[in-house]
């Protein structure tokens, strides 16, 4: 079966906690996670709270890479969902993991977007008339 993105979820603990709050800092290694990884940044945007903690988002072609940090607890949650084949986002979380200091990472990959039947790949855009039909139909919530 072949889905339309990959996401994973990391779990930093155990992080330098005074690196955790410097937002120029997070986002330098968020953006140069997406370049090890060979993504195409569109652009980034990080807001620092106060009095710490840390969101952010690097917006690239293939998807995005997010982060909200917790200083007071050496933690940091690390969202990379991509598309394509190209793109190793296993890459740019190796490279978070590191720069981030975490002595107890763990990560979680979920394939997302399977949408086709069997063995057939989709097409990048669906041809205008044919019906996309999910596997999962029934457990799909549909919100109007």
């Amino acid at each position: 079966m072949h889905a339309l993105g990959t996401h994973l979820l990391v779990e930093l603990r155990e992080c330098s906690t005074k690196f955790l709050n410097d937002a120029k800092k997070v986002e330098e290694v968020l953006v140069t996670a997406a370049k090890e990884a060979k993504a195409t940044i569109i652009e980034s945007r990080f807001h620092r709270f106060s009095p710490f903690g840390i969101s952010g988002v690097v917006v690239i072609a293939e998807s995005h890479l997010t982060i909200h940090t917790w200083p007071e607890y050496g933690y940091a949650a690390v969202d990379i969902f991509t598309c394509g084949e190209v793109l190793q986002p296993s890459v740019a979380a190796t490279y978070i993991i590191g720069k981030l200091h975490s002595k107890n990472p763990s990560m979680v990959e979920i394939k997302r977007g399977y949408l086709s039947l069997g063995r057939q790949k989709l097409p990048h855009k669906p041809p205008k008339g044919v019906p996309i039909r999910y596997e999962r139909d029934k457990e799909l919530q549909m919100v109007p």
